[in-house]
């Protein structure tokens, strides 16, 4: 019997960010320079594979500092912490490694620099995603509001309108945020926004190049976790571009394959902290089920690079 003639459509870029691919050989490196087990606070990137993967190495993922012996290397996520947290590994002496991506670091450095000048800072995020509780845990209390809607703007207390800057996570909807900055400058007129786009730039590629597919596929299959921000937006990034059926995937054996009956082209994307061998072993269940033909939807080439902490470059 022939198989059904399908078009999978490849975003490009996809997967792996350059800050993901450095938290990944952070841990790595921390093995090989002091053996196992090393510590993580919380996952390193969302992503259950990965995660399982490095756990098989030796690595123990654990949520709070004090779940770590002090003789043992602790690393810090790529979604980074609040200051509390490195100030007291160092208060207990312990060997920690910061694998937080760079730019989420840059968003960190922003908020204290507005801090320092006597600005109220207003962060558009998700509460609880570790990343904006790293990044409001940079500054003093009541220092950083946080605001997840435009109808949020609209109910926000600050304490000098003409005193407030704003940053972002770095994974967020890149249309949302700009709809919720646009409520904000409506609001406050004299915020100061960020200097660069606080998005980072794997996020705003692997959206780009969602919106390039959308209007040539029936389905969507994003590859990711569902504890992963870039991931979810991908998703509504989809379904808001006119895809009719946009479903984030984990892996293969996820696929609901009777809600694809009858199509005729699939677009396919990995969030931030997606390994390709994910994309790959999707892509192989569609040849076993159809008659697939593969086209690539690049929109942007990135060649992003970001150095290891120096600790992990030192003789051990």
């Amino acid at each position: 019997m022939s198989l059904p003639p399908l078009t999978l459509y490849l975003a490009a870029p996809r997967g792996f960010c350059a800050g993901v691919d450095r938290a990944i050989k952070i841990v790595e490196m921390a093995l090989e320079k002091w053996g196992a087990p090393v510590y993580v606070r919380h996952e390193i990137v969302h992503n259950k594979f990965v995660v399982d993967g490095l756990r098989a190495k030796g690595a123990v993922f654990v949520e709070e500092l004090d779940e770590c012996p002090l003789d043992r290397p602790v690393v810090f996520s790529a979604h980074g912490v609040p200051k509390a947290v490195p100030a007291e590994a160092a208060r207990r002496e312990m060997i920690a490694v910061d694998a937080t991506c760079p730019l989420v670091t840059k968003v960190h450095n922003e908020a204290a620099r507005h801090h320092e000048n006597g600005l109220q800072m207003i962060m558009i995020g998700h509460a609880g995603h570790p990343e904006t509780v790293g990044t409001m845990g940079q500054l003093p209390p009541g220092e950083v509001l946080l605001v997840e809607t435009v109808a949020d703007v609209a109910t926000l207390t600050v304490r000098d309108p003409g005193k407030l800057a704003f940053i972002t996570q770095t994974t967020l909807s890149v249309d949302d945020t700009a709809d919720i900055a646009a409520a904000l400058k409506a609001r406050f007129p004299a915020i100061i926004a960020p200097a660069h786009d606080d998005i980072c730039y794997a996020t705003t590629n692997r959206q780009m190049a969602v919106k390039a597919m959308a209007g040539k596929i029936d389905a969507l299959l994003v590859i990711g976790a569902p504890n992963s921000s870039n991931s979810k937006r991908l998703v509504e990034v989809g379904a808001n571009a006119g895809c009719a059926y946009a479903q984030l995937i984990q892996r293969a054996a996820d696929i609901d394959w009777r809600a694809l009956e009858g199509i005729r082209s699939v677009g396919i994307t990995a969030g931030a902290s997606a390994p390709e061998v994910l994309v790959n072993e999707v892509i192989d269940a569609f040849r076993a089920r159809f008659a697939t033909t593969v086209e690539m939807v690049e929109t942007a080439v990135e060649n992003v690079e970001f150095k290891v902490p120096r600790i992990l470059r030192e003789p051990a």
